[in-house]
């Protein structure tokens, strides 16, 4: 028995472009939906959102149970520990993940960690977590040895210094890829709540291209469609271009201003 190849990782080392999906809803039933729809990728989040280690793995389970549209591949799951703590990485990762997204990643030191948390001795220091689910529960007999091959390491960087050590970062072996993070990276630079700043814009295509060039994957969440395009062509690789919860939450407010005022209150409150 052999580990499964992770097909995103594959993808991304070829450099082929992934679409992604940002999910934030903590339900296995609405990662299985998701994961139908023929996303290349989903972030299944734990850093805002209350997901815990034991929710996750049902989330990664019902993304591998689920059935995509005819012709597309199956989704695949990358998830987001709530921070870049080799506890939290040794538990996702013997639940089952095989693509990692770390938050908050400010410089070489920080992504060498990354690295190490996801890698067992010598090269590493991940916890010898004996028959876990990641090996099949000790079925995969030569797990220890290969697993690092089939694991994906992203970095965050969402902060002007992360920007400024950006070069040292991308220089770290056994980094993947490496996500901006609009939001965060806004209020870093100055302009909080307004990631679409022509100062930030600038700042992110400058990133992009800076990734690129040292061979590393570049992401991005970019949910203006027009802009996800921009990123793409400057060579962002790994792109989430809507979030589970903001086109529920859009949706549902457009479908109620819709018919808001169509019946009287005491019509209302006779149903």
């Amino acid at each position: 028995m052999t580990l499964p190849i992770n097909h995103f990782k594959q993808s991304l080392l070829a450099g082929k472009t992934q679409i992604g999906l940002w999910s934030t809803l903590p339900s296995p039933y609405i990662s299985e939906l998701i994961a139908g729809c023929g996303f290349d990728w989903l972030l299944l989040d734990t850093e805002h959102t209350p997901t815990d280690v034991t929710q996750m793995m049902a989330q990664l389970q019902a993304v591998a149970g689920a059935i995509p549209m005819a012709n597309r591949p199956p989704s695949a799951a990358v998830v987001r520990p709530a921070w870049n703590d080799p506890v939290l990485i040794k538990r996702y990762l013997d639940i089952g993940a095989q693509s990692l997204l770390l938050p908050f990643v400010q410089n070489a030191t920080e992504a060498h960690a990354a690295v190490a948390a996801v890698r067992y001795p010598t090269q590493g220091m991940r916890g010898m977590g004996g028959s876990v689910r990641a090996s099949n529960f000790g079925r995969i007999s030569n797990y220890i040895q290969t697993a690092h091959e089939q694991l994906c390491v992203l970095v965050q960087i969402e902060t002007a210094q992360a920007l400024a050590n950006l070069d040292e970062i991308a220089d770290v072996d056994g980094v993947d890829g490496i996500f901006i993070g609009p939001a965060d990276l806004s209020a870093s630079l100055g302009y909080a709540g307004n990631p679409r700043h022509p100062e930030v814009d600038k700042a992110i295509n400058d990133a992009i291209v800076r990734i690129r060039a040292k061979g590393k994957a570049p992401g991005i969440l970019m949910v203006n469609h027009e802009r996800a395009q921009e990123c793409i062509t400057l060579g962002a690789q790994f792109v989430a271009v809507a979030a589970d919860l903001v086109v529920l939450r859009e949706h549902l407010d457009q479908i109620a201003a819709k018919f808001s005022g169509t019946n009287t209150a005491a019509e209302r409150s006779s149903y």
